[in-house]
């Protein structure tokens, strides 16, 4: 019967006329499906090879007939492939034959789109103007965003998107979570030994880059309302996946391959990564002993355990900027644990400790131990009064300053800074550059911090800007008696700084800036070392101060 079938077939077939070269389509439609006893086999010895060869010059001369379709009207190849279907009494036959032009379609698609990536990829060799070693050098230096769309272009790009230089240097940063720990070990896997800088976690758009100024620490609920602006395709897309969410096993791929990764790596800047713990914080560390500079935002570490790990694994560290995650609360650091850091790092010339109680005897410990000291910011830190700064300036801790910055810090007091630019006018603190005294809430008077003062009279800021016109001098004070809860924006970074030098004020209102972080009001006196303690911050002698071991 199914010989009969296909005598039939081959019969009405033979009664339908087709337009050119539809015979041929019709052969190649009507193979046979494979199977395994039919499919071509790798030929022996004794088979005659110009047979295979001759099989396909056959297989090229019908897709050649078959393509020379693409010429014929459109109307044409329809009433022919109908014509063809039912030439076919059986609906399984005709089913099947659809079937087989769905497949031809598909396959002739596919190898189409294959041959012109194939022919698109051998013109990208032929007229892209760099040999792969420049092009290399050049992909390094593009951002890891950028770097990943040059790879997807063509087959040229993705090898030389491969090479472990082109990663050298890492910025997964995102504006809302979508960065998970599987992403960050294949990237740090791909730069292995040439990884040099690396910055991970979650920046709110709104405090991206602004160095010193307004703080970077976020909260990721924050960042799931900003999330819920993508689009629904883009959450769709992202269904089944790993959680974008980073964990504390993130940085542990810096150790893999016997710590290469982490060797030579110099920068590391960690954001808002809300699972981090102080061990895995530590154990990265230990595997970057080549690190220059240690950025951290937002972690939810202590501050006294991160600057053991820092004394203990990066002895070579020449900037530190460290801004807690819960603003006034950690009250963590020891005085040993400063004296630890000035021994053991003796290259820091950049310290930002940010939103931490700072007591003065501690600072000092700091301050006048780093001897490379050039840039410091203690913004928005409680218990500092300023008594540090007493006769820091004829040191050799403080004649090194060039920065200096204590925007919003709650206790500062009105007399210490009047002391301070005293110094200054007599002569001290001679490369002093930028000073940062503004507070939202106005200083602290001397004997009762409660009492605010917005406009002095003992601070001579006239004269400062006279005597050293070289100073960029910010002091701004809300209006007396009013609370500001925000300002405009306007910060001076640590690398826009020499932009801001020559920026000079009157003394109502210097320079306009801002801290985001909110103040708890304090009922005590900004020391929660008890009465004792209280008495050395606020009634120390620098002569008391200096004799601390350093």
């Amino acid at each position: 019967m199914i010989t009969d079938n296909n005598n039939n077939n081959n019969n009405n077939i033979n009664k339908i006329s087709y337009p050119m070269a539809t015979t041929d389509t019709f052969l190649l439609l009507h193979q046979p499906p494979s199977s395994p006893s039919s499919m071509a086999k790798r030929p022996c010895p004794s088979q005659n090879p110009p047979t295979t060869h001759n099989h396909l010059n056959h297989i090229d001369n019908l897709l050649h007939s078959f393509l020379s379709l693409s010429d014929s009207p459109s109307l044409s190849l329809h009433l022919s492939l109908h014509n063809l279907i039912d030439s076919f009494p059986s609906d399984s036959d005709q089913t099947a034959l659809i079937d087989r032009a769905l497949k031809m379609g598909s396959m002739l698609l596919e190898a189409a789109k294959h041959s012109s990536r194939k022919r698109a990829s051998n013109h990208n060799s032929l007229t892209w103007p760099l040999p792969p070693d420049l092009t290399i050098k050049v992909f390094s230096m593009l951002d890891t965003q950028s770097l990943c769309y040059a790879s997807a272009t063509c087959s040229l790009f993705n090898k030389c998107a491969k090479d472990s230089l082109c990663y050298s240097n890492l910025d997964l940063t995102t504006l809302v979570p979508k960065v998970n720990n599987s992403v960050v070990s294949t990237m740090i896997h791909r730069a292995g030994k040439a990884l040099r800088s690396l910055k991970l976690g979650v920046i709110p758009g709104s405090a991206t880059s602004h160095g010193s100024c307004p703080p970077l620490a976020h909260n990721i609920s924050n960042a799931i309302v900003e999330a819920s602006k993508f689009s629904w395709n883009d959450k769709r897309s992202r269904q089944g996946r790993e959680s974008p969410i980073l964990t504390r096993s993130c940085l542990s791929p810096l150790s893999m391959d016997g710590g290469a990764p982490g060797a030579l790596l110099r920068k590391l800047y960690l954001y808002n990564i809300e699972r981090m713990d102080n061990a895995s914080l530590s154990g990265a560390l230990s595997a970057c002993p080549s690190l220059l500079d240690l950025e951290i935002v937002g972690l939810h570490v202590e501050l006294r355990l991160t600057l053991m790990s820092v004394s203990a694994h990066c002895h070579l560290i020449e900037r530190l900027f460290f801004e807690s995650s819960k603003t006034g609360r950690d009250d963590s650091l020891k005085t040993q644990t400063c004296l630890e850091l000035v021994d053991n790092c003796p290259h820091l010339s950049s310290l930002s400790l940010r939103g931490f109680k700072l007591h003065d005897y501690k600072v000092r410990v700091l301050v006048k131990g780093l001897q490379k000291l050039k840039y410091v910011d203690f913004s928005t830190s409680y218990s500092i009064t300023g008594s540090f700064l007493r006769n820091l300036g004829d040191c050799n801790g403080g004649n090194s300053l060039q920065v200096l910055i204590l925007r919003d810090c709650m206790h500062l007091k009105e007399v210490e800074i009047g002391r301070l630019l005293a110094a200054i006018l007599a002569g001290d603190f001679k490369l002093l550059a930028h000073l940062d005294i503004s507070n939202r809430e106005g200083l602290a008077s001397e004997g009762d911090w409660y009492h605010r003062c917005y406009k002095s009279s003992i601070m001579p800021l006239k004269q400062i800007l006279e005597t050293r016109p070289d100073i960029c001098l910010v002091a701004d004070y809300p209006s007396e008696g009013s609370y500001i809860d925000s300002f405009d924006t306007d910060c001076i970074s640590e690398q826009s700084l020499p932009s801001q030098l020559s920026f000079h004020t009157s003394d109502e209102s210097i320079f306009l800036s801002t801290s985001e972080s909110s103040y708890n009001t304090d009922q005590g006196s900004g020391n929660e070392d008890g009465q004792d303690a209280s008495h050395v911050i606020y009634e120390e002698s620098s002569d008391e101060i200096d004799f601390l071991p350093l």
